[in-house]
């Protein structure tokens, strides 16, 4: 019982030290209730303070049930929460705050897809009014409805079905089609919302991706494989917005693209594993992107002659970098065309098309074939003809004078930089910094673990580097160790490494692969 009560007093000691409120009640000698020390460790906790610790075995099923107590005692529930907006998109995404109210106009977001024997599952958190199953919703995105057929609550792999949702729940729906991260609003039958503004949660952060696989089924493959193949795409990009799926305009392969080497390697695994289907894929390729270092001034004529009404169009301006507190970033668009054009020379109806051409020159650079980035692009001037000029002329025009004066700007290559973590026991921890080092890498941190037995090094490491380099760290640290990488930004490559890549590039160029 003495061991106890010092114990208590030692908790309330270190509770009063973040606590005012229990400091005041402890210094002035009065007692300390149970409700006054809970109320005190919940305020510490939410203020970010106090931590509490529980002890417990789930084997075992011992201290379980005080740990759920204890979230319920001592942790914020939703309602709590202040600053939860939506955004209205019929008026230019301004911002809604949203309350956890059953009664209100529905609001969920699709957060996590799966395929299941009856179909697509759809999970949903619904953050706002109450969904009923043979309700009708509206996808806010493509805008259509659809009528729920199923509503269900998981239990682990089981479902639990129910006639009802409210604010708050995460549930299951059926017969939805979706991808990840859409927002649902409730619609009647007739197309119409049945109340409330057109709302929609904000979408996560999605970076852009660094790493691109052109995949394609094995030669030979019966048409149904070849369906199954489009099929899994499909469903994929639909599930995870960090993968994107296109289609090569030149070599018309079909190209993947995410965040690592292993990101696609699973997806790749995936359609053998779920849909059979059997890829070859190519090497690994490095989203590379392209800018330039100085202002460089452009005047081209464009001039063509067929013996009907020809082309004609002169463009004049100059293309500049855009500067580093403009570095293109996911959601930030990193090409930007100015029109300082007066008077008449350049017909304003043809403004539109020298942008168009300004991106097309802009989309493929002549270094090493990728985007060209961070480019401020201004017309100041030009000329026309009444027969000849056409929004093509101008358009091509364009597209060929950008492209000149990039050539003249002092072009450069990026490449993508990622933050990597490395975590390994601490006798590993040499090598791994060896090997970051050979791989191009600036440390930014490493730190030993308090008990010593691990060590967390922090670095950024160019992507084209760490190919292979979870077999590398595997057999490094006898499979001790583990790392995680995310994009971080696109850095100036070495010249050495720009003068590779360009020379790579003239050689695919002279072999028309690129």
């Amino acid at each position: 019982e003495g061991l106890i009560e010092d114990q208590r007093t030692a908790l309330v000691e270190a509770v009063a030290d973040v606590d005012d409120e229990l400091a005041e009640l402890y210094l002035e000698g009065d007692d300390v209730t149970p409700d006054a020390l809970a109320a005190a460790i919940r305020r510490a906790t939410r203020a970010r303070r106090f931590v509490p610790v529980f002890m417990g075995s789930a084997f075992k099923n011992k201290g379980v049930q005080p740990l759920l107590d204890g979230v319920v005692d001592y942790l914020p529930p939703p309602t709590d929460r202040e600053g939860v907006v939506a955004l209205n998109l019929d008026q230019d995404e301004a911002p809604v705050p949203i309350s956890c109210d059953a009664d209100a106009p529905l609001l969920a977001l699709a957060f996590k897809l799966e395929e299941s024997r009856f179909g697509q599952l759809t999970y949903v958190r619904i953050y706002q009014g109450t969904l009923k199953k043979g309700a009708t919703i509206q996808n806010v995105r493509t805008r259509t409805r659809t009528k729920i057929p199923r509503l269900v609550r998981m239990h682990a792999a089981d479902m639990e079905e129910i006639d009802a949702a409210s604010a708050g729940d995460v549930v299951a729906i059926f017969g939805v089609e979706c991808a990840s991260m859409d927002s649902f609003v409730a619609g009647d039958k007739r197309g119409k919302q049945d109340e409330g503004p057109r709302l929609a949660m904000a979408s996560m952060f999605v970076p852009r991706p660094v790493i691109s696989l052109a995949v394609a089924p094995k030669k030979g493959a019966a048409p149904n494989v070849v369906d199954a193949f489009g099929t899994a795409l499909q469903r994929f990009t639909r599930e995870d917005p960090t993968l994107r799926v296109h289609v090569d305009a030149e070599s018309k392969q079909t190209i993947i693209s995410g965040m690592g080497e292993l990101h696609l390697d699973v997806y790749v695994e995936r359609m053998k594993r779920e849909y059979g289907v059997d890829c070859d894929a190519g090497r690994p390729s490095v989203n590379y992107r392209e800018a330039i270092t100085r202002k460089q001034t452009f005047e081209y004529t464009h001039k063509k002659q067929t013996g009907g009404a020809g082309q004609y169009a002169k463009v004049m301006g100059y293309v500049e970098p855009l500067g580093e507190d403009r570095d293109a970033q996911d959601g930030d668009e990193p090409f930007e065309f100015v029109n300082e054009c007066v008077g008449t020379n350049v017909p304003s109806e043809f403004i539109p098309s020298v942008e168009k051409g300004a991106r097309d020159a802009a989309a493929k650079g002549d270094l090493v074939g990728f985007p060209v980035e961070g480019l401020r692009i201004v017309l100041q001037d030009g000329a026309a003809h009444a027969v000849d000029s056409s929004d093509q002329a101008f358009r091509t025009c364009a597209a060929n004078a950008v492209r000149q004066a990039i050539a003249g700007a002092g072009a450069k290559v990026l490449e993508p930089l990622m933050a990597l973590e490395v975590t390994v026991p601490t006798e590993f921890q040499g090598d791994i910094l060896g090997s970051i080092n050979q791989r191009r890498g600036l440390i930014s941190s490493s730190n030993v673990s308090p008990d010593g037995t691990h060590a967390v090094v922090c670095a950024d490491v160019p992507l084209a580097n760490l190919f292979g380099y979870s077999t590398d760290i595997r057999s490094a640290t006898q499979g001790k160790g583990e790392f995680t990488m995310e994009y971080k930004t696109h850095a100036t490559v070495l010249q050495d490494t720009q003068a590779e890549l360009v020379k790579e590039f003239a050689a695919k160029r002279a072999a028309g692969e690129a």
